[in-house]
């Protein structure tokens, strides 16, 4: 097998999604409670109350993470009696903390040497549903696109971002591998597409979906070795 093109997830691919996002919410409650004190007192829920209520009216926004964010605090900010002025003034810096805060990630050991060994070798890309951003990792020299659901209005399953990054880097799909840790969005989506999918389960779950990954690696040091061993001998499918 001829290997030209590896794309990556981020969140949960290449750090742990969840202690960051419970930082960032905590950072943009914490910046609320000082500059908009009267959303202080308002639950949680009544943001995920206006969440619902908005993706309800705009589906589109589920692909459009920044946006509905700011939708979000900018409703919520009008509830509770700012004036639209200093709601949107509110919205946007508040949104900025939380987005900061986003970024505070602490990536997996092995990304950068397995990064830096696959660029060296091969085209890579990134194709995320979130709205973390490289450039602000340090990672943006070892991508030569990233393509996320908000700048595309459609995500992962849809094998339209998978079709967007062939086109970028000008390969077929069977000669593409795309990792990622979800079995719907990255593992159906990118063989919906053609290319072939490496799940990465570094908890060691069982696979529960009718159609099995291409590989599986539980640390991201194992993928150079699994990508070796396809080019050097297997030609099909698992």
């Amino acid at each position: 097998m001829s290997i030209k093109l590896i794309t990556f997830d981020l969140d949960d691919t290449l750090w742990d999604v969840t202690p960051v996002m419970q930082d960032a919410e905590a950072a943009l409650r914490n910046w609320l409670a000082m500059h908009a004190p009267r959303l202080g007192a308002v639950p949680v829920e009544h943001l995920w109350t206006i969440r619902a209520a908005l993706l309800q009216a705009e589906p589109s926004l589920k692909h459009r993470l920044s946006e509905l964010r700011r939708r979000i605090l900018l409703q919520a900010l009008g509830d509770v009696g700012y004036a639209r002025s200093e709601a949107e003034s509110l919205a946007e810096g508040g949104f900025q903390v939380f987005l900061a805060a986003r970024h505070q990630v602490e990536l997996f050991a092995e990304v950068h040497p397995t990064l830096e060994a696959l660029a060296n070798q091969f085209q890579l890309g990134v194709i995320t549903n979130g709205n973390a951003d490289v450039r602000r990792l340090g990672l943006a020299d070892y991508f030569q696109f990233t393509l996320c659901a908000e700048e595309l209005g459609i995500g992962k399953p849809d094998p339209k971002p998978f079709q967007e990054a062939l086109k970028r880097a000008g390969v077929a799909a069977e000669h593409a591998v795309h990792i990622g840790d979800h079995p719907s969005d990255d593992i159906a989506g990118a063989q919906a597409a053609g290319l072939r999918a490496i799940w990465f389960n570094p908890l060691d779950r069982p696979w529960d979906a009718a159609q099995k990954p291409d590989g599986q690696i539980r640390s991201l040091a194992e993928l150079p070795a699994l990508l070796q061993g396809w080019m050097d001998g297997a030609t099909s499918r698992p």
